[in-house]
């Protein structure tokens, strides 16, 4: 029977798809880090008091990177190019989804606008990353080769989610509601769509490299088209609520230090 907990279990009993799962994920988290490390550098002086939890997200993403490296490493693997389906942050950069990444190679600082539409940007991507790590750390978490860095990501993403509610909620109150449910709106439909594209190329790669049957590779990929209209429907709205946090200042301090893999 197929289930989330025996998808991944195949996924990662297999040393080539666990290796592209890896370094999917790696490449993902490293260029998140980038992002925010550039963002908290051209943070407006207007919002300077916000450069440290920005760069705390940027710490945490490279932290990621660094934990999926080494999961790999402890297996004796080597990182694999990433498939350009799949590259998950790029696709959404390529569909103006936050803040350009040409705007944030050059010098010239962000407006408070921008920082807005990063804030709500990440808000609809952090939705997505806390719930795919708290499905892995459901079925996971006491796994002795990945469950510590299941357990430490997943709580990571627990407090990113945590401080862009909140933050979100302070520039709500100073005026930017409307602009904030416009922009999150938007990212959530677009983010709908390139998840499920990316769902759709991953588990295409997976299947050729696990050898699924041609009925096996259909089953799932109805089921990523089914999650889609639910999602296109009325689950895309999950994405663009906020509400005050219960743990506030979720990135108020420094990033913790990634796990050693023996």
């Amino acid at each position: 029977m197929l289930s989330a907990k025996s998808l991944f279990q195949e996924i990662l009993d297999n040393d080539e798809s666990f290796r592209l799962f890896c370094s999917i994920a790696a490449s993902g988290e490293t260029q998140g880090g980038w992002e925010n490390a550039r963002i908290a550098a051209l943070v407006p002086q207007s919002e300077r008091a916000l450069a440290p939890k920005i760069t705390r997200h940027g710490a945490d993403e490279d932290k990621h990177g660094r934990i999926f490296n080494a999961l790999m490493k402890k297996r004796g693997l080597e990182p694999v190019e990433v498939p350009p389906d799949t590259d998950y942050t790029m696709l959404l950069e390529r569909h103006g989804i936050g803040l350009a990444h040409e705007k944030l190679k050059g010098d010239q600082p962000l407006t408070v606008q921008d920082i807005v539409t990063y804030l709500a940007h990440s808000r609809v991507t952090e939705q997505r990353a806390s719930e795919q790590m708290e499905l892995l750390r459901k079925h996971f978490a006491d796994h002795s080769d990945i469950g510590r860095a299941v357990k430490m990501i997943s709580a990571d993403e627990d407090n990113h989610l945590a401080y862009c509610h909140e933050e979100l909620l302070r520039f709500a109150y100073a005026g930017h509601g409307r602009a904030i449910q416009q922009t999150l709106r938007e990212c959530a439909l677009a983010e709908i769509r390139i998840y499920r594209d990316v769902s759709l190329a991953v588990m295409a790669h997976m299947g050729r490299i696990l050898g699924w049957p041609r009925a096996k590779a259909a089953v799932l990929a109805a089921g990523i088209h089914a999650v889609y209209a639910y999602e296109r429907a009325v689950g895309w709205r999950r994405m663009v609520s906020l509400r005050m946090p219960e743990r506030r200042d979720a990135l108020g301090g420094p990033a913790t230090a990634a796990p050693e893999f023996a």
